[in-house]
């Protein structure tokens, strides 16, 4: 699965799928960019620098859509291109139907599907001029089953796939893939709010009988965003032990 020398965006890398994402991606050659808002992205990419592979830190808000153009501009700059952009940044705010605010759906639809939809913006014209383009994008399984208590998180999920399907129609001519990965229950800080009970609950629906890794969701990120992944384009692929079957 071949990243060697290509340029990676990985939004949300200081963390969690990002992360690993992040070191994956390093490990196999490529130049990562982290774009977060968390400053641990600096002691991720000095890390993998650290065992001379390349990476850099940009604090990035994906919901600022100058920060984000302008970041795009500093990177060509730089590097004179974008060939992968890995949109994992994402949010929750977690409530019901009746006790969800505005500003509560308002902030989620900002980060899980504007700032997608920011970041994608930005890259996708020099992805076109160069005639290749590996875009990988965050979905759930949330997006494909629903999930009480996630009304926003359901509909960014979901929206995710709708825009990668019309991304896929649209730039396949240049070159260019849209994918979309709907990760399941994955050991993260963000799944780490979540009550015990709860997990064990959401365990039992797993087929495979655990929780999966970052680095479990990793390899699929680099199968989509690799050189060989050439006729996959329009798909979201579940990673989730077999819980959406």
């Amino acid at each position: 699965m071949t990243v060697k020398d290509r340029v990676a965006i990985v939004s949300g890398g200081a963390r969690g799928i990002g992360k690993a994402v992040s070191e994956l991606f390093a490990e196999k050659g490529a130049k990562v960019i982290i774009w977060d808002l968390l400053d641990d992205g600096a002691q991720v990419a000095q890390e993998i620098t650290a065992k001379g592979q390349s990476a850099e830190f940009m604090k990035i808000s994906i919901t600022d859509r100058d920060a984000v153009f302008s970041a795009v501009d500093n990177i060509v700059a730089k590097y004179d291109t974008v060939d992968i952009l890995i949109n994992n940044a994402g949010i929750t705010k977690d409530k019901t139907l009746l006790k969800m605010s505005d500003e509560e759906w308002d902030a989620v639809i900002d980060v899980n599907l504007k700032g997608i939809y920011y970041c994608t913006k930005a890259v996708a014209p020099i992805m076109k001029e160069k005639g290749y383009g590996r875009i990988v994008s965050a979905s759930s399984t949330t997006g494909l089953r629903g999930n009480y208590g996630q009304t926003n998180y359901a509909a960014t999920k979901a929206g995710v796939i709708g825009m990668t399907k019309t991304w896929a129609l649209e730039l396949g001519r240049y070159g260019i893939t849209a994918n979309s990965i709907a990760p399941g229950y994955t050991k993260t800080p963000m799944t780490e709010a979540i009550p015990d009970n709860i997990k064990q609950m959401a365990l039992m629906t797993i087929p495979v009988g655990f929780l999966a890794e970052p680095e479990d969701l990793a390899v699929g990120y680099l199968f989509l965003a690799s050189e060989e992944a050439r006729f996959v384009s329009g798909v979201c692929l579940p990673i989730d032990g077999g819980f959406s079957r």
